[in-house]
């Protein structure tokens, strides 16, 4: 505690001479502190150990004005941490903003209905344009959004103008002009350099007022977007992002570094922000298309090159490096031009290294999928390859690419369809994830590995499920063909859903047969089927045979039998 309130020499002559402490094991108590260079220049030589004292006749004040110099330059360091984080606290008041959420999610086990509604709370800065930046799980599956400024005992209805489920972004917007009095924009900036210093503002839990948290950016490079499940630029920094958190900005001087977003679980201090490449993306696309336009892919997997024999093997030069191309989606442009175990040398003229990274800043790498991502849907790359030993290069349109089996299906209503008693649905990820949180133990095994393995054949595909059987005397028997996939009706391969719908009826034969995994077959006489469902519905009170998506045609059979069991419920 004594040397900790050392400021000046005189301070320092008058507590050694109270305290009668020798010089060395002075300089040895004070090296833990602040004093470091003094021992090292006056006592390698121990036997002066009782000589001398720390009296105004020593030879030490010289070295302790270097060092009093030392603790100036920490006092400086510390107001100009200090400036900043005044400056951040100075531009969060007038822009950082407090959303408060209603939301509900549907059931997708029990599609036709929602559960229990649910209220939460996260943070939002302004932009220009009068926009509200925050994140997509802070508003999704919203009913109802508030938003509250600093300092002000009212809440505004917000309306979610935009959402990008996949880069976890959102933007709000707000119709009151007593809102906008007195609120200012902030601006995006760059990404901060490692070693760097952010302030996250924002409102966590644990109290109502704003809070402002300081970090240092540790590294920067694609990261799992937990809430979108997509793989996207990211910042890391030690500063705790906490519930409540998320949507709120990070602050390097007078601009934006980042979004907050989430955390490492089971990590300590260690948070992850939205980089304003990512932040700039999601809104020039919905400044020019008026919605979401997504992210970009090229629809390839590939393999790291490292293994010098592949690399031999592969007919690839000293001088080329590259990734090697395993699998290829068919759906996307890369497959009309690009062939497995082509190897991939360079995207729009930048060598990808055999990890498959390529050059970020000054001694930094990333992936070349942050290439692909930052393209705009539709727009071309120049893709440069070696196939069979010669070197070829390929212009291929980029889009953004949905899989076979979505990962998310936030802000809609699942669709389903009831006929005799059997629920079908599209499989989705969603519908796995109600198995639980450790739903990839927990949930079939097969239809596990068909969402995470899977690719589309045909644009519109769906794999059509069976997800439970309501019993009944029409269907007693069957009711362990739940959680199998419906391959045929009547013969025909079912595309989806809607095709599925379509087929069963537009039946005109007498009897009705389902193809099944496992070469199950599920066989019923039609007309009965047809009347055993109004009852059914009916009997488990349920308003409708299908979904709402499933009656956008007006005039047709479906509706017509929608209707029916809708008069028959009531």
């Amino acid at each position: 505690m004594l040397l900790r309130s050392i400021r000046t020499v005189e301070h320092l002559r008058r507590i050694s001479a109270s305290s009668y402490l020798t010089y060395p094991s002075f300089l040895t108590r004070a090296e833990n502190a602040v004093f470091t260079p003094i021992s090292r220049f006056y006592y390698s030589n121990p036997q002066n150990e009782n000589r001398h004292t720390a009296t105004a006749s020593s030879p030490v004040y010289p070295r302790w004005r270097i060092s009093i110099r030392h603790m100036s330059r920490r006092r400086n360091v510390a107001k100009g941490a200090t400036a900043a984080y005044s400056s951040a606290v100075d531009l969060a008041m007038d822009s950082v903003v407090k959303i408060f959420t209603v939301s509900t999610s549907p059931s997708y086990f029990l599609p036709w209905q929602n559960k229990s509604q649910r209220e939460s709370m996260g943070s939002g800065f302004v932009i220009s344009g009068r926009r509200i930046i925050t994140n997509a799980h802070v508003v999704a599956d919203h009913s109802f959004v508030l938003v509250r400024k600093h300092g002000s005992p009212i809440k505004h209805r917000a309306k979610v103008e935009a959402i990008g489920h996949e880069c976890d972004l959102a933007v709000l917007v707000i119709d009151s002009e007593v809102f906008w009095e007195g609120m200012n924009s902030l601006e995006l900036g760059d990404i901060p350099l490692l070693r760097e210093e952010v302030f996250v503002v924002g409102y966590p839990q644990g109290g109502d007022n704003i809070s402002v948290t300081k970090g240092v950016v540790s590294r920067v490079e694609p990261t799992q977007y937990v809430h979108g499940a997509t793989q996207l630029m990211a910042i890391q920094i030690d500063a705790a992002i906490n519930p409540g958190n998320s949507g709120g900005p990070a602050i390097m001087g007078n601009k934006v570094a980042g979004v907050a977003f989430q955390n490492l679980a089971g990590g300590e201090n260690i948070g992850y922000i939205i980089p304003t490449p990512v932040i700039k993306h999601f809104i020039n696309g919905v400044e020019e298309s008026g919605k979401y336009i997504g992210f970009c892919s090229m629809g390839v997997s590939c393999q790291p090159m490292e293994n010098a024999q592949i690399r031999s093997i592969y007919q690839m030069s000293s001088e080329m490096t590259g990734v090697l191309i395993s699998k290829i989606n068919p759906l996307s442009d890369a497959h009309r031009i690009l062939k497995k175990e082509d190897v991939i040398l360079a995207f729009d003229g930048v060598p990808i290294g055999n990890d498959g990274t390529v050059p970020l800043r000054k001694k930094e790498r990333i992936t070349f999928d942050h290439m692909v991502s930052m393209k705009k849907p539709d727009e071309t790359a120049l893709v440069k390859v070696l196939r069979e030993g010669k070197e070829h290069e390929f212009s291929i349109t980029l889009r953004p690419l949905q899989p076979l089996v979505p990962v998310h299906q936030f802000d809609q209503l699942p669709s389903y369809y009831i006929f005799a008693g059997f629920v079908f649905v599209p499989l989705t990820q969603p519908y796995l994830h109600e198995y639980g949180e450790d739903w990839y133990n927990t949930c079939p095994r097969r239809l596990c590995e068909r969402a995470l393995r899977d690719l589309p054949e045909k644009s519109n595909q769906q794999l059509v499920i069976i997800s439970q059987v309501l019993m009944d005397d029409i269907n007693t028997g069957f009711e362990r063909l739940a959680e199998l996939q419906v391959k045929k009706v009547n013969g025909v391969e079912v595309d989806n859903l809607r095709h599925l719908c379509q087929l069963i009826e537009n039946c005109d034969t007498e009897n009705l047969k389902l193809d099944l995994d496992d070469g199950r077959v599920l066989a019923l006489k039609y007309r009965d089927a047809r009347l055993a469902t109004s009852m059914i519905l009916k009997r488990h009170r349920i308003a409708s045979a299908m979904s709402s998506d499933l009656l956008i045609e007006q005039n047709n059979p479906v509706t017509e039998l929608a209707a029916s069991c809708s008069t028959a419920a009531v």
